[in-house]
């Protein structure tokens, strides 16, 4: 069966920027997923070092505001949301499947290397900037931040300088 295409992205845009606005509106914040990934590390770390939990300042603190535990979270059911959101949305467009993208001189080893080195400062990145692109970039931009619009040059900005190193690894 031919897969079928995705939603127009313009009007998707227009939908995701009305979430947005709902989003403020109700919980008085934007949408972000770095915040889901922090909870689900200190409920890791919670687990498997519960004295370095109860003694590290940043566990302690985090753990105070958080008192029925780091994974009740709206952060954390959003992120699961978009999870599983993603995949219906798949399935409506039959495109599940488990498919290893690559360039055609990237070679596999390659591309799982990049990809976590990749993630992890991503991640990193997102804790020093307060937040993942989401979070800063579009909330902060969505309430006219001056943050949120330097966050979003910075981001793009980075993307296009650092594609023309990596541009090789995925062009014939």
């Amino acid at each position: 069966m031919k897969p079928k295409p995705y939603m127009n992205p313009y009007l998707a845009g227009v939908l995701l920027g009305l979430l947005l606005l709902a989003t403020i509106y109700i919980t008085g914040r934007g949408l972000g997923a770095s915040g889901a990934f922090k909870s689900l590390i200190v409920a890791i770390t919670n687990m498997i070092a519960p004295n370095h939990a109860s003694e590290a300042m940043f566990f302690k603190e985090y753990n105070a505001s958080n008192p029925q535990g780091p994974m009740i979270n709206w952060l954390v059911f959003e992120v699961i949301g978009v999870v599983i959101g993603a995949f219906f949305s798949g399935v409506l467009a039959n495109r599940v499947g488990l498919k290893f993208e690559k360039g055609p001189r990237a070679t596999n080893t390659a591309r799982i290397i990049t990809a976590i080195i990749g993630g992890l400062l991503f991640g990193y990145g997102s804790q020093l900037g307060r937040g993942c692109t989401s979070g800063s970039a579009l909330s902060g931009m969505a309430v006219m931040s001056f943050g949120g619009i330097i966050t979003m040059f910075a981001i793009f900005g980075s993307g296009y300088a650092l594609a023309y190193f990596f541009r090789k690894l995925w062009l014939k």
